[in-house]
């Protein structure tokens, strides 16, 4: 996601079960080749949980959540996306489900264009490590 490029790999991930009560701090993209796991994750996960994920992620993407287990990656999987990014951050939805993803509070699709909170879905993966 560099703001150079014209090539635009994420997409808007919405909310799942629709609209949240408070506006989100942060917008939450998905890669577009994990689009069709974003769309089974409430048939995955229930939807309660995968509310959870995305408010979780949409307000305090660098805090520990409450209730799912979370960590960086460490090596290269864990190095940031580019400048602002965060580390990797390696959130375990389920059992066997895992989403990784990075943020950044300072993103920028132009370099004059509006500064945005975004939270960039890196991998989705339902299957045991």
């Amino acid at each position: 996601m560099t703001p150079e490029s014209n090539y635009r790999p994420f997409e808007p991930a919405r909310r799942p079960g629709g609209r949240p009560d408070s506006q989100p701090k942060y917008r939450v993209l998905v890669h577009r080749r994990f689009r069709d796991h974003w769309d089974e994750l409430v048939d995955r996960v229930g939807l309660k949980m995968a509310q959870q994920f995305w408010d979780h992620v949409s307000n305090s993407p660098g805090n520990p959540d409450p209730i799912a287990a979370t960590c960086y990656l460490r090596g290269k999987a864990g190095r940031p996306r580019g400048v602002g990014w965060s580390r990797t951050i390696h959130y375990e939805i389920s059992g066997p489900g895992r989403i990784n993803y990075q943020y950044n509070d300072t993103y920028q699709t132009s370099p004059d264009g509006d500064v945005h909170r975004v939270v960039a879905i890196l991998t989705i993966n339902y299957s045991s490590h």
